[in-house]
C-alpha cells in the first residue's frame, strides 16, 4: 500500500483528470436527457456545461448539510435525501446558470435520467471497474483529520469470507486477481495458508481472531444447555450472549480500532454494522452518515441501485443456466437467494467500503472489515464456479481500491488480507439419501426431533444492514423472510411440555450436531442404553464418515462403520474413521470434542476420495464446518517484513489472533506484549 511519504503531486494531477473526466460526462449525460425529457431544454450546449460545473459546485455546499442533517434525523431522512437531494442540488445550478428551462419536477426526472446515463458512460469509460466510487470517495479522504501519533502505523484487515487457500492460489496463477498478483510479483507481499479450527464456521473463527478464543463456539448454531434453547450466532442478541461469554476487553481492535461487518466487536471502541451491536450506541448514526454521502453523490445512487438490480438478473440467469447444463452438484436457487447476493455482492460490498474509506480518513488505527461476497456465492453455485470466481475478481478490484484510498489516510497502514475458514461443496445429504440428518435419527430413536437445518448465514448478512437502521429490522419479503428462518432455528419447546421433542439435531454444513435435551452432556454409554441404534445407525449410514462423543471416563472417540478412534490415545480398533480426513482431523475434533458446549454426538458427512465432495447438512453446494475438502485452508495475506517472522504452520483462529497481535505491536500500536495473554 502507498506510504503517506510516497503521495507525489502525480496523484493530485490525476484526481484533477478524473475531475475534468466526470465533468465531461455529466455535460454529456445533461446533453442526452435534454433530449430524451420534455421541458429540459437548453440554449446552447455551454449552458448544459455550466449546469454541470455549477451543480458540482452547489454540491460541495449543500451536500455536507443534507448529509449531517439526514443522519440526525434518521432514516426516512437519509432515503429522502438520496432520492431527492441530487435533485435539489441539480435544481439550484439550474437556477443559477441562464439559458436552462426546467420545473422542479422536470429537475427531479433530469437528475434521474441524467444519472442513469452518468452511470453508463462511468462504467464505459472506466472499463467497468471501481473508478467512480474510488474518485467520490477520494474527494471526502482529502478532507483529512489530524492524528496525534502520525508515526504510527494503523492496519487495515480485511475479511474475504469464505475464501480457500487453493482457490485464491489458483486465481494468482491465472492472473484472476491483479492487485494480488501484481502485490505478490514485486515481493511486496507474502500469502500464507493456515489452518481453522473444528468448527470451520465464521463464529468460531471470527471469535477466535477478534477476541483470543475459540473455546464455547461448536457450530454456526447450537443448542445451549443453559439457556435451553439454540444460539444462532448471526442474529444478534444471540451475538451479544456469545461476546459477553468471551470478551476480556483486550481483544484485537480495542485500542482505537473499529469493527464494521462482523458478528463481534473485538472491543472496538465504535462498531458498524456489527451483530453483537446492531441497535446498541452510536454506530447507526455514523452508518446513516456514510449512506447518506455515498447515496447522495451523483451516480452512487444509481451505481448501486443498477448493480443491485443487474446482479439479480444475473443470478436468475446463471441459476438457468445451471439447471439446462446440468452442473453436478448444485442446489436450487430461489428469488431469495437472489435478493441476498444483490445485497452482499453490490449494496454491501459499497457500503463497507465507504465504511472503510471513512475510517481511513480519520487516521483509525485498526480497522476489521467484513466482505462476504465470495462466501455467499459459493454456497449456492459452487467453489470455482463462473459466478463465484467473478466475486472474487471483485473482491481484488475492492482491494485495489482501499490501498489506493490508504494513499490518501493521515497515517500510514499496512493491509492484512486473510479469510476466515475454506469451502468444501458437494450435493448435499438430504438431496443425495432422501432424508435429512434429523429424519435419520428420528428414524433411529423411533421419536420426534426436532431439526434445524436452514441455512440461516446469509439471510442474517442481510438483516445486520436493517438492523443498524432501525431496531426493527428489514422490512418487506426479505426480512420477514430473515426473521421467520432465524426464529424458527433459535425456537426450542418450553421445560415439561408435553409434546417436546427429546433430541435436537442442527446442520453446520456437513458437520451434524446432535443434543439430547436438557442441562448436561450425555455419554456414549448413556445414549447407547436410551436409544441403542443411534449410534451404530448413525456411523453405518452411506453417509456418515464418522460419529464422535465422549464415554463416561472423559475419553473422546470417533466412530465410523468400519472402527473407532481413541482421540486421546491414538488407538486404533479395526479401521481408522478418520484416516479420510487428514493427519490433523484427530487433533482438531479431540480439541472441539473437550469443550463443555459441545453436543452429545458430532456427525461428519464422508468424503469422496475421487472429487473431495462433502454432503452438507444443510441445503447448500458450497459449505463449511466440518472436515473434508479445503474447508479448512484459509488465506492469509500481508506484508513481507509482517509474515517473516510467522511459523511455519498456524493452527486455530486463537493462534492467529495472536500473531496478528504481534503485528500491531510491530507497528507500534501496542507497548508491550502483554495483551496477548
Amino acid at each position: 500500500m502507498p506510504t503517506r511519504d510516497t503521495r507525489t503531486r502525480g496523484v493530485r494531477i490525476a484526481d484533477l483528470a478524473r475531475l475534468a473526466v466526470a465533468w465531461g460526462g455529466s455535460t454529456v449525460a445533461l446533453i442526452v436527457t435534454g433530449a430524451l425529457l420534455p421541458g429540459f431544454s437548453a440554449s446552447s450546449w455551454w449552458a448544459y456545461a455550466a449546469v454541470a460545473a455549477v451543480a458540482g459546485i452547489v454540491g460541495l455546499v449543500l451536500r455536507p448539510a443534507l448529509v449531517e442533517i439526514s443522519a440526525r434525523v434518521g432514516w426516512l431522512a437519509v432515503l429522502l435525501t438520496a432520492l431527492v437531494g441530487q435533485a435539489l442540488i441539480m435544481y439550484v445550478a439550474i437556477r443559477l446558470v441562464p439559458g436552462i428551462e426546467s420545473t422542479a419536477w422536470t429537475a427531479l426526472a433530469a437528475t434521474w435520467i441524467s444519472a442513469a446515463v452518468g452511470t453508463i458512460i462511468s462504467w464505459a469509460t472506466t472499463a467497468g471497474t471501481d473508478d467512480g466510487l474510488i474518485s467520490s470517495l477520494a474527494g471526502r479522504a482529502r478532507r483529512q483529520e489530524s492524528v496525534p501519533d502520525p508515526e504510527v502505523d494503523g492496519i487495515l484487515f480485511v475479511q474475504l469470507d469464505g475464501v480457500p487457500f487453493p482457490v485464491l492460489q489458483w486465481a494468482v496463477q491465472s492472473g484472476a486477481v491483479p492487485n494480488i498478483r501484481r502485490w505478490l510479483a514485486t515481493g511486496d507481499y507474502q500469502l500464507r495458508e493456515w489452518t481453522p479450527q473444528l468448527p470451520c464456521t465464521t463464529p468460531a473463527s471470527q471469535l477466535g481472531i477478534l477476541h483470543g478464543t475459540v473455546d464455547g463456539i461448536p457450530a454456526f448454531r447450537w443448542y445451549d444447555r443453559e439457556l435451553n434453547r439454540v444460539l444462532v450466532a448471526n442474529r444478534p442478541a444471540d451475538a451479544r450472549v456469545i461476546e459477553e461469554r468471551h470478551s476480556t476487553g483486550k481483544g484485537l481492535l480495542y485500542d482505537d480500532g473499529v469493527s464494521i461487518s462482523n458478528l463481534f466487536t473485538g472491543d472496538a471502541p465504535r462498531s458498524l454494522l456489527t451483530m453483537s451491536r446492531v441497535g446498541v450506541g452510536r454506530g447507526s448514526a455514523q452508518t446513516r452518515r456514510a449512506f447518506a454521502w455515498f447515496f447522495t453523490s451523483p451516480s452512487g445512487f444509481m451505481r448501486s441501485f443498477t448493480r443491485t438490480v443487474g446482479e439479480i438478473l444475473k443470478e436468475r440467469w446463471q441459476a438457468r443456466r445451471q439447471v439446462k447444463r446440468d452442473l453436478d452438484p448444485r442446489v436450487h436457487r430461489d428469488w431469495t437467494f437472489a435478493l441476498l447476493r444483490a445485497v452482499t455482492n453490490s449494496l454491501l460490498r459499497d457500503l463497507n467500503t465507504a465504511l472503510v474509506a471513512e475510517e481511513l480518513r480519520r487516521g483509525t488505527r485498526s480497522i476489521y472489515v467484513d466482505y462476504v461476497d465470495y462466501d455467499e456465492i459459493a454456497h449456492h453455485a459452487g467453489m470455482f464456479r463462473p459466478e463465484s470466481l467473478a466475486a472474487l475478481d471483485g473482491l481484488d478490484r475492492t482491494l485495489g481500491s482501499l490501498a489506493q484510498l490508504a494513499g490518501s489516510a493521515p497515517r500510514r497502514y499496512r493491509l492484512i488480507v486473510l479469510s476466515d475458514h475454506g469451502q468444501s461443496q458437494g450435493t448435499p445429504f438430504a438431496d443425495r439419501y432422501g432424508q435429512t440428518l434429523g429424519d435419520l435419527c428420528a428414524d433411529l430413536i423411533h421419536a420426534h426431533v426436532q431439526n434445524v437445518d436452514a441455512s440461516v448465514e446469509g439471510l442474517g448478512r442481510a438483516d445486520s444492514i436493517a438492523g443498524d437502521i432501525s431496531a426493527r429490522g428489514m422490512t418487506g419479503k426479505l426480512a420477514g423472510r430473515a426473521d421467520e428462518v432465524l426464529t424458527k432455528a433459535q425456537q426450542t419447546s418450553a421445560p415439561g411440555d408435553a409434546a417436546e421433542e427429546p433430541v435436537v439435531v442442527l446442520g453446520s454444513g456437513n458437520l451434524g450436531l446432535v443434543y439430547v435435551r436438557g442441562d448436561r452432556r450425555w455419554t456414549l454409554e448413556a445414549l447407547e442404553s436410551r436409544w441403542p441404534a443411534l449410534v451404530p445407525g448413525l456411523a453405518g449410514h452411506p453417509g456418515v464418515g464418522f460419529v464422535a462423543g465422549v464415554d463416561e471416563d472423559g475419553r473422546a472417540w470417533a466412530i465410523g462403520i468400519g472402527g473407532r478412534l481413541n482421540l486421546a490415545s491414538g488407538a486404533v480398533h479395526g479401521t481408522d474413521p478418520l484416516a479420510p480426513f487428514g493427519p490433523h482431523a484427530a487433533l482438531v475434533l479431540r480439541r472441539a470434542l473437550k469443550h463443555p458446549e459441545a453436543p452429545d454426538l458430532y456427525v461428519n458427512s464422508t468424503i469422496s476420495p475421487v472429487t473431495d465432495d462433502v454432503a452438507a447438512f444443510e441445503g447448500l453446494v458450497g459449505s463449511h464446518g466440518g472436515l473434508g475438502g479445503w474447508q479448512d485452508r484459509a488465506v492469509l495475506l500481508g506484508p513481507a517484513d509482517l509474515m517473516a517472522t510467522l511459523p511455519e504452520r498456524i493452527e486455530g483462529a486463537d493462534e492467529l489472533h495472536r500473531l496478528l497481535v504481534a503485528m500491531l505491536e510491530s507497528c507500534g500500536q501496542r507497548a508491550t506484549t502483554a495483551s496477548r495473554g
